[in-house]
């Protein structure tokens, strides 16, 4: 259940008749009172008798009934309080009890023998209710409000608890400000998916991802086609930036501004420049630094990367570790802009879910975070990718790290009592689940033929070696549909000049394998990396077997995904 208070307003007969007006929205039916400060209000929505001028009166009484000079500017409190897509449809008195507590838990109507604020709750949707209250006491004060909107959250918690409804995550204050009922009413009227304020906040993300001075910053903003303003200050300097679509437009026509504080907490100037503060100086320094040439070595760099920074959130201060819990937003923004067509959605999908796991009351410190931010710039510059051969296979494998990366920060939020941030980064890696199927199944399809081309003897040896090198884990491995792809995998490192038997100690070193039931394919991914294989296994010619390269086939199983379990077929005749 989600009380999302408004601010302040100055049109208490504007705000009635939004909530009551049926005509312009297909959500608005049958609109009437549920509850109200005295439980006599006139009802516009039930009583043919009642207007909404009597309503306003009766609301606006205590505010008229003071001198001129005395009255608020800004009268009108409103908030809308909505239940979750999976509860239940409440009924009218569940409701009106639901509005007494929330007036009582913000101050506007505190009971107990204080004075209150007039107040009435509009329902006009199955799933939610409009609280609307006129922002003077019956004696004329101003009621004792502050914070009013962290406490009608904590009163929403026990409301959730007491009837059985969704439990949301408690906040810390640190998410982005959620779109307004207005907001939301208008995108639908104009028929688009989301509101202006979240393509607003997910466009200028993905703008600041990689970027190192505001230039490149400005420059990225307009050519993803935003209007913007920028505020300087009488010196020349520049303190802050707005942006707007070209057509969302108020009532006078005019494109709506959006600062970039109220589109997210870290999309303000001073907190974008943070970003860049322990990044290159300029960018000869960028030209120096040896840039991957390719999408695939960009993606390759991004696994690197990811590879590192698990170590580094698990193990150091946390500053460094919010810092990047952080970048790790920006290295899936990067992945999803430039992704192939089978595996964007479900990447800008895990991009959104993070992005409320990027923040937290723990400040990073940046310059840490560099080599992530690196990729994700590297990632921007290399271009997007169509999906196949090199650039599809190591695709699948930095989805792979980063699906590690992210539930090591869900891990990490959940040690720090972060609730909303955990639960975002465990949606996040779900997503990542889902895009990882498509981006493996034709490079672990080559792997996996290719070890089912194995001779007996490289079979057997394989074998061996697993169970000498990894005996707790080897038996649950031979038994997985991925074991011919890091058969076939170990086999190739083993041409390549490496020890079988290093890498896979190595692989195993890090934790999170405990949350991957599928290991086979996660030490494909990480032998590979480690041993700068190529990730599509079809430009290396056969090696290890006695015939000559044939047609490979697609294997009777799916590649598993990260850290779920599948049914693998039964352990390999050869390795018996």
């Amino acid at each position: 259940m989600i009380p999302s208070v408004n601010p302040s307003g100055s049109d208490t007969r504007g705000l009635l008749y939004y909530l009551y007006d049926t005509g312009k929205h297909e959500d608005h039916t049958d609109p009437h009172l549920v509850a109200s400060f005295d439980s006599m209000s006139p009802d516009p929505g039930r009583d043919p008798n009642a207007t909404l001028t009597d309503l306003t009166k009766l609301l606006d009484q205590p505010m008229m009934a003071l001198a001129r000079h005395a009255r608020p500017a800004k009268h009108v409190w409103h908030t809308s309080v909505r239940a979750d897509p999976g509860d239940r449809i409440l009924s009218d008195e569940e409701w009106a009890g639901i509005a007494r507590r929330i007036v009582a838990a913000t101050g506007i109507d505190p009971g107990e023998g204080q004075s209150g604020c007039r107040w009435v709750a509009v329902r006009h949707a199955d799933d939610h209710i409009h609280i609307v209250a006129t922002l003077v006491t019956e004696d004329g004060h101003r009621p004792d409000d502050y914070r009013s909107g962290a406490r009608a959250q904590a009163e929403a918690r026990l409301i959730e608890k007491e009837l059985g409804l969704h439990q949301v995550a408690p906040g810390d204050g640190t998410a982005a400000q959620r779109p307004t009922s207005a907001e939301r009413h208008k995108a639908k009227r104009q028929g688009r998916e989301r509101t202006a304020r979240e393509t607003l906040r997910e466009t200028v993300r993905r703008s600041v991802t990689g970027a190192r001075s505001d230039e490149e910053f400005f420059a990225r903003l307009a050519s993803a086609g935003l209007l913007i303003r920028k505020r300087t200050a009488p010196s020349g300097d520049l303190l802050g930036y707005k942006v707007a679509l070209h057509d969302d437009l108020n009532k006078d026509g005019e494109p709506v501004f959006y600062p970039g504080a109220r589109l997210a907490p870290d999309l303000s100037l001073p907190r974008i420049r943070e970003r860049w503060s322990g990044d290159p100086a300029s960018d000869q320094d960028d030209k120096i630094r040896t840039r991957p040439s390719t999408p695939a070595a960009a993606r390759r760099t991004t696994a690197s990367a990811a590879w590192q920074a698990v170590l580094v959130i698990e193990r150091g201060e946390d500053a460094v570790a919010a810092a990047h819990i952080a970048a790790a937003g920006e290295v899936l923004d990067a992945l999803a802009t430039t992704s192939a067509a089978h595996t964007r959605r479900e990447l800008r999908a895990a991009a959104t879910a993070f992005e409320r796991a990027s923040r937290s009351h723990v400040r990073a410190i940046r310059g840490h975070d560099r080599a992530l931010r690196q990729a994700a710039r590297d990632l921007v510059h290399g271009g997007a990718v169509l999906g196949r051969g090199e650039d599809g296979a190591s695709t699948a494998m930095a989805i792979d790290m980063l699906f590690f990366l992210i539930t090591v920060a869900a891990h990490w939020h959940a040690r720090k009592r972060h609730a909303q941030q955990a639960e975002a980064a465990a949606r996040a890696a779900e997503h990542l689940r889902s895009a990882y199927q498509p981006a493996a199944a034709q490079p672990l399809g080559v792997l996996h033929a290719r070890g089912r081309r194995l001779s007996r003897p490289v079979i057997q040896r394989q074998t061996a070696l697993l169970r000498d090198t990894l005996p707790r884990l080897a038996e649950q491995i031979l038994a997985e549909p991925g074991w011919y792809a890091l058969a076939a995998t170990i086999t190739e490192a083993e041409a390549a000049g490496h020890d079988p038997a290093v890498l896979l100690s190595a692989a195993v070193e890090r934790r999170e394998l405990d949350t991957a039931d599928n290991v086979s394919d996660v030490l494909v991914w990480r032998l590979r990396r480690t041993a700068d294989l190529p990730a599509d296994a079809s430009v290396l010619p056969e090696t290890g077997t006695a015939y000559s390269r044939t047609t490979t086939r697609r294997p009777t199983t799916r590649p598993s995904t990260p850290g779920r379990r599948r049914n693998g077929p039964e352990t390999p005749r050869q390795a018996r």
